[in-house]
């Protein structure tokens, strides 16, 4: 699902306005917030890194999900699964990002420690987590949607 564009990314799924986007969209459209981040890899040891870009809730906001705003039950359902040019990806609860929930500053980076990451795509960053597990490079999509009710009741009998 990646762009023609070197650090293009899909944007997708259950959306009023889905597209695709690069760092340099990023960059110009969203305001860059900050994560100062430590990860404790256990292969690596403790990471020290800097990252910029605009928060994953606004830049997919302006996609518009497809739930009614007002009603944060039915928020709380959505997912965003985030793939990244290396085929790892995660998966985020929509509430985890909302500001009337969880209210995870989670970004898009456009640069870490200081360089742009024009070339390399845009970065998933999940200041929080203690483990860079859920920090995805190179993104190359973001899936916007809601597992299926009838998977749910499927499962509860």
């Amino acid at each position: 699902m990646t762009g023609a564009v070197t650090g293009a990314f899909a944007l997708w799924g259950e959306l009023a306005r889905p597209g695709t986007l690069t760092v340099a969209d990023l960059r110009r459209e969203w305001t860059a917030h900050r994560a100062r981040v430590v990860f404790d890899c256990a292969t690596a040891g403790p990471q020290h890194h800097t990252f910029e870009g605009p928060l994953l809730r606004e830049v997919v906001g302006r996609a518009r999900p497809e739930f009614d705003p007002a009603r944060r039950k039915e928020r709380s359902r959505f997912l965003l699964t985030v793939s990244g040019g290396d085929g790892h990806h995660t998966v985020l609860s929509w509430a985890e990002i909302d500001a009337d929930f969880g209210d995870a500053p989670v970004l898009l980076a456009t640069r870490m420690d200081g360089e742009e990451l024009d070339a390399a795509g845009t970065q998933l960053v999940v200041p929080s987590d203690r483990c860079g597990a859920r920090y995805v490079s190179a993104v190359t999509g973001i899936w916007v949607g809601t597992l299926p009710v009838d998977a749910c009741r499927i499962h509860a009998q």
